[in-house]
């Protein structure tokens, strides 16, 4: 085997070993790390340690003995999104720049695992295709979602399209400084804003993420959301949730918990509802003090995404034409703008 690869702008300061990973994706790891101690790699013609940094447009070569057959994966894998059925039916991007790519994901698509019938590529094989053509080289970055957004639930989901733009969104997720809103209409009349503070356990054998007490928080995480009511028509209420932590089914598995299951959940105990769960990920803030210069023009602005057609049609069902659009308090944030 011999292979040259070329380190490009989103490889820069990431070690030799990881991008060789990524690069070389059919060679197991101790493959990859017995070619680092025969010196079987060089970058810029001088033997490279797996922990080296490596900057923009070092030339990396790689020489040694063929993989085993059961390795095939050297040469380049399929592009992702180039499925069997060939295209992908497209995206609604509410917004592109700064690293990052901002789409309203329709309900009932997978962002990560393809459609059951194989017909229809995931979102995330759909933005790689998307993106494709439009990116520079990279042996060690790959775009992907930043946050996760469950395949019944529709809207906003964020994909990185640069490892600087994926750092800086990271670092305001893990600190907690973005705004995230849903809508959400749920069984019951909530008619004031309410704080929902459970801890909540994940059941990976039933799929189900359920509040526990006592003795069995040990494994579990706590998981905080503000509820404010849009509309109230008995037996339904509309409402937007500012979630501030970001657990698996958090939304609908406090509903629940707090007697207001979403409609049309019904793995959780919603009600009927011929369009399925009524849950969309609606906008996302940014904060204005201590913003990331990756960021750019984003700092202090609000991207929204909008409600599904037929989301806003049980809507006003429900609550009559003249709701919409309703004024979201999880928008109200001082000395912001707003897209989408």
């Amino acid at each position: 085997m011999e292979k040259e690869l070329i380190a490009g702008t989103d490889d820069a300061g990431r070690r030799l070993d990881r991008i060789l990973r990524r690069a070389l994706p059919g060679l197991p790891l101790s493959s990859i790390h017995r070619l680092l101690r025969k010196g079987r790699v060089t970058v810029d013609g001088v033997p490279g340690k797996g922990a080296v940094r490596i900057a923009p447009g070092s030339r990396i070569q790689v020489r040694g003995e063929a993989p085993p057959a059961k390795y095939p994966g050297v040469r380049p894998p399929k592009h992702p999104g180039e499925s069997a059925a060939g295209s992908s039916p497209g995206l609604c991007i509410l917004r592109e720049g700064n690293g990052l790519l901002f789409v309203n994901k329709p309900a009932g698509l997978a962002v990560h695992r393809p459609d059951r019938r194989g017909d229809i590529p995931c979102l995330d094989d759909q933005v790689r295709s998307y993106l494709r053509d439009k990116q520079s080289p990279s042996l060690s970055f790959r775009p992907g979602p930043l946050h996760r957004l469950d395949q019944v639930s529709s809207g906003l989901i964020v994909f990185s399209t640069s490892l600087a733009g994926a750092r800086a969104f990271s670092v305001l997720m893990r600190e907690r400084r973005l705004g995230k809103t849903y809508l959400a209409l749920a069984d019951g009349c909530i008619e004031k804003e309410e704080i929902w503070e459970d801890v909540l356990f994940r059941d990976t054998t039933g799929r189900k993420t359920l509040a526990v007490s006592g003795e069995n928080r040990i494994r579990a995480k706590p998981a905080r959301t503000r509820i404010f009511p849009l509309a109230v028509y008995a037996p339904y209420s509309l409402v937007a949730l500012e979630i501030e932590t970001g657990r698996t089914h958090q939304i609908r598995s406090q509903a629940a918990v707090h007697g207001h299951p979403l409609a049309g959940d019904r793995k959780y105990g919603g009600s009927f509802q011929s369009n399925g769960l009524l849950l969309h990920a609606f906008s996302l803030s940014f904060p204005v003090d201590g913003f990331p210069p990756e960021l750019g023009e984003l700092c202090g602005k609000t991207v929204s995404a909008p409600v599904p057609e037929p989301f806003l049609r049980r809507i006003r069902e429900i609550f009559g034409k003249d709701l919409w659009p309703p004024e979201i308090p999880g928008q109200r944030r001082e000395n912001q703008g707003s897209e989408g």
